[in-house]
């Protein structure tokens, strides 16, 4: 930029010719700064030999030779962009203080906790697709955490309360999180994402395959969709492959009858079983490796969570196989 300004500034001053009448001119040129702000910079052109400047104009082979900052006034400041970043970056989201009903252990180092917000109104009514997230922020720690919601949308409505599946892992904003106890405050923001679109699987007799896929706490937003309804009892195959390392650090077990008696099998995958364990084992892809069964892959939808590695080898085998990667369904 300051030599492409150089080179036209120099062309502009030694071309133009004022009248011998005036006093020594002043050109003010515009130009544009990165694309951002428009700025000016002033310019004395050389006083004329007859006028009552008597210093002559500086030689072409001089004035070459010059760095641009000595064209420029020091008046001159660019405006800096840093303020404007900074203002578009700036945290507008909205907390609410909420205290906490109960924490209790779901699993090993998994813990369900239940958040009271029967006084927020609106942020309850924030909460109406399963698979939707927020950020939790603890006092005094700096960073929020971002926890999928598992409780279904209709217990927010009808009693006011945020139910989350949390992981405690040390050193960690969800370790805090998990070591606090009924009635302590945290802060929460407005519930957001697309969560599941389920309209893109329905209606039930048009996709009468759902296959969901979950590994670990991904399990959360899981048990979301299934206590929503999404007409698992009109479909003839809802199949559920949740992967965990053994049954100790498999949550929600106590469901498992209730969600089966909605329409959903539940298909337990134990990377790391005891001996006694006669389920399927390994990963959860390769349990559905061997399983697969899909009689009709245009009539396939499924629903994914958990770890990625799980989740791109599970969205290769399915589309191979001639489901629709836009049947296959993830809440980020």
């Amino acid at each position: 930029m300051a030599h492409f300004m150089k080179r036209h500034l120099i062309s502009f001053c030694t071309t133009l010719a004022p009248p011998p009448s005036l006093l020594p001119a002043t050109v003010t040129i515009f130009y544009t700064l990165s694309q951002v702000t428009t700025e000016t910079m002033t310019v004395i052109i050389p006083s004329l030999p007859h006028a009552h400047h008597s210093a002559p104009p500086l030689p072409m082979s001089i004035l070459r030779r010059l760095p641009f900052h000595s064209l420029t006034p020091c008046h001159y400041r660019p405006r800096r962009r840093f303020a404007t970043l900074a203002a578009v970056r700036q945290d507008t989201t909205v907390w609410t203080p909420t205290p906490i009903s109960s924490i209790e252990t779901a699993a090993e180092s998994l813990f369900h906790i239940s958040i009271d917000v029967s006084s927020s109104p609106d942020l309850a009514a924030s909460h109406t697709l399963p698979g939707q997230y927020l950020q939790l922020r603890l006092p005094d720690v700096e960073k929020p955490s971002f926890l999928a919601i598992a409780s279904p949308p209709s217990l927010a409505a009808s009693i006011g309360a945020f139910e989350f599946l949390v992981k405690s892992v040390a050193g960690s904003t969800a370790e805090l999180l998990c070591g606090l106890k009924k009635g302590d405050v945290v802060e929460l923001s407005q519930a957001m994402g697309n969560g599941f679109n389920i309209d893109k699987i329905d209606p039930p007799e048009d996709y009468p395959t759902v296959l969901i896929f979950a590994t670990g706490s991904g399990i959360s937003p899981i048990r979301s969709l299934i206590e929503s309804g999404f007409g698992a009892d009109k479909r003839s195959d809802v199949r559920l492959y949740y992967g965990a390392r053994n049954l100790r650090r498999m949550a929600y077990q106590d469901r498992f009858k209730e969600w089966e008696s909605s329409g959903v099998k539940v298909v337990p995958v134990l990377s790391q079983p005891d001996d006694s364990w006669t389920g399927e084992s390994g990963y959860v892809q390769a349990a559905f490796s061997r399983a697969k069964q899909i009689h009709s892959p245009k009539g396939t939808g499924a629903v994914l969570c958990g770890q990625r590695q799980m989740t791109e080898e599970v969205t290769s085998i399915l589309v191979a196989d001639g489901v629709s990667s836009e049947k296959i369904l993830k809440n980020f």
